[in-house]
């Protein structure tokens, strides 16, 4: 799936055809993901970063070229801080990136909303990180009740996230 194809699913009508995906779960300590980005459905090749309260990272993964890829980001469920926000989603979007999950927050939602952009996120919050440096790319991350590692596809809508080894849409 490249960036320049329009996304048209619906993740129910996905996994009846593909039983065997893996769902992320409805709600994570009380959680649930939220779409907060201008595309409403979207998915692609999953890269995924793990970072506790610092999007250092994330930063500069989604400012690199993204055709066809959704950043996965395993914040640890923090709600102390957003891990993406207005600026880095404008980055996003100009490096062509098809969306961002993050077990954690982002913040900016008004202007995330306007972003053609997939975004979903447990919760917002106006707190922004603290930049150190920190964060590890390309591990295997595990939250949801899901197993995630790059290479891996992606597909979020409002009903929920599912995760394959194979694409599901050619």
């Amino acid at each position: 799936m490249t960036v320049s194809q329009a996304v048209d699913f619906v993740t129910c009508d996905l996994l009846d055809d593909h039983p065997d995906t893996q769902v992320c779960s409805p709600s994570i300590d009380g959680k649930s993901f939220r779409n907060f980005g201008g595309r409403k459905a979207f998915g692609g090749l999953v890269v995924t970063v793990k970072c506790f309260e610092d999007n250092s990272r994330v930063k500069e993964l989604l400012a690199t070229e993204g055709a066809g890829k959704v950043l996965v980001v395993d914040g640890g469920a923090s709600m102390r801080c957003a891990l993406l926000g207005d600026l880095i989603g404008e980055s996003a979007v100009k490096n062509h990136w098809a969306g961002v999950i993050v077990y954690g927050c982002v913040r900016d939602v008004d202007a995330l909303a306007t972003l053609d952009l997939g975004v979903q996120a447990l919760a917002s919050i106006p707190q922004k990180s603290n930049r150190k440096g920190l964060g590890e790319t390309d591990v295997t991350l595990s939250f949801g009740g899901l197993m995630i590692e790059s290479g891996m596809y992606v597909y979020a809508d409002n009903n929920g996230i599912l995760v394959s080894d194979v694409a599901l849409i050619s």
